[in-house]
């Protein structure tokens, strides 16, 4: 069934399905517990694997302190540091700057990106559930405007395409040019150094000479509009910015150079990756000057937000494993309204207590080649609340 609103772009359309029998449900089931049991086990490799990455990265950065030469940024090329990991920090040099022929945009940096959009419908919609006759009736309800959009959106896939057709491509594509040769210093950067700057600014357009181009192409708000009346946007114009990272030009348009520090491997007068004896790569680059200490200080913080990151994410798929495992449980007393709620809170908690004891018996067993104290320490926590359990049994008994 359709129902369609006069005065809005937007429609609804209700379906229905009968209510799911017991045995119906309990198939789904089934089939939750086998990716639950999925989950449960990748949870276990990722808080393993991540407690022996962390350390290895804290070692590495630590080797790395301990070795790294510090440059001066106003000092020749010294070919004794070949080999060694070094620290600089100077401001950004390329040979020439970049250009966009098409739009006439010149700046000298890192990298230069031109971002296209265009003008297109965009559908979005919401359900509803709910009960009626038996069944279980789903309405939903579709809405259409039009936005700016980078990506092309395939009208085709919306549910009514009459009336909101978008166009199959665009006219310009967006594209990221990026410097040949990019210097710190003396040293030229390694293309991995080079990646790193990637912190962009958008390119004001004001005062740019907005009549030297064509009569279809006007400027509106940082962007070039092909079309000539940029308030009032049709389906299909298209709209370009451009950004940029990494300046590194003397001039003062449109800002001055950017100073960079970086860490990793003189090969000549290039950067290139430094390999530790823990295994890992040093190759550090931030858009900010810093002392070598102050790097490696930003890069074990990183490193302790990751680990953490991790911890957090290798915890969600135990519990979300654990809960789809054991839902079977939920399944056969959903039919009773009271008993299924307190199941459902009973099996959560069982979930959560469960999850958190793994989780800090798996990082306990990460941790236990390295710092014994801190895995027996973890494995004691991980262990309180079966111990605690324990210890009331015997009093109930007293009872």
């Amino acid at each position: 069934m359709e129902l369609t609103f006069s005065g809005t772009d937007q429609h609804k359309r209700v379906s229905s399905h009968s209510n799911p029998g017991f045995l119906e449900r309990l198939s789904d089931t089934t089939g939750g517990i086998a990716f639950g049991v999925a989950l449960f086990f990748l949870s276990f490799y990722v808080l393993f694997t991540n407690e022996g990455r962390a350390l290895q990265t804290a070692t590495s950065l630590d080797e790395g302190l301990s070795q790294v030469v510090s440059l001066h940024f106003s000092s020749s090329l010294d070919y004794q540091n070949n080999n060694h990991l070094v620290h600089l920090s100077a401001q950004l040099s390329t040979s020439q700057p970049l250009h966009d022929p098409n739009y006439r945009v010149v700046v000298q940096a890192v990298k230069l990106k031109r971002q296209v959009e265009m003008y297109q419908w965009v559908e979005s919609h919401e359900s509803k559930d709910y009960q009626e006759d038996g069944e279980t009736k789903t309405e939903t309800t579709y809405t259409y405007n039009t936005e700016w959009k980078s990506e092309l959106i395939n009208s085709r896939n919306f549910d009514k395409e009459i009336g909101h057709i978008n166009p199959s491509a665009m006219a310009v594509e967006s594209v990221t040019v990026v410097a040949p040769e990019v210097r710190v210093g003396p040293l030229v950067l390694s293309k991995g150094l080079v990646e790193q700057i990637n912190t962009f600014q958008t390119l004001s357009l004001k005062g740019f000479p907005a009549s030297e181009f064509d009569s279809f192409l006007t400027i509106d708000d940082d962007y070039f509009y092909h079309t000539p009346y940029p308030r009032r946007p049709e389906v299909g114009d298209v709209r370009v910015s451009f950004s940029f990272a990494g300046l590194s030009g003397p001039g003062s348009y449109p800002g001055p150079a950017q100073t960079a520090s970086v860490v990793a491997m003189q090969s000549g007068e290039n950067l290139k990756p430094f390999k530790t004896k823990s295994g890992d790569t040093l190759e550090i680059l931030y858009l900010e000057e810093l002392s070598a200490e102050e790097v490696f200080d930003k890069e074990h913080q990183y490193n302790t937000m990751k680990t953490w990151g991790l911890r957090a994410a290798g915890w969600a798929l135990m519990f979300l494993g654990i809960s789809l495992t054991i839902r079977i449980i939920y399944t056969l007393v959903d039919w009773i309204p009271i008993l299924r709620e307190l199941v459902s809170l009973g099996l959560k908690l069982f979930a959560l207590c469960v999850s958190c004891s793994l989780s800090l018996l798996t990082i306990a067993v990460g941790w236990l080649f390295y710092r014994p104290l801190v895995a027996v320490a973890l494995g004691a926590v991980a262990l309180l609340p079966l111990l605690i359990a324990r210890s009331r049994v015997p009093a109930k008994k007293d009872q």
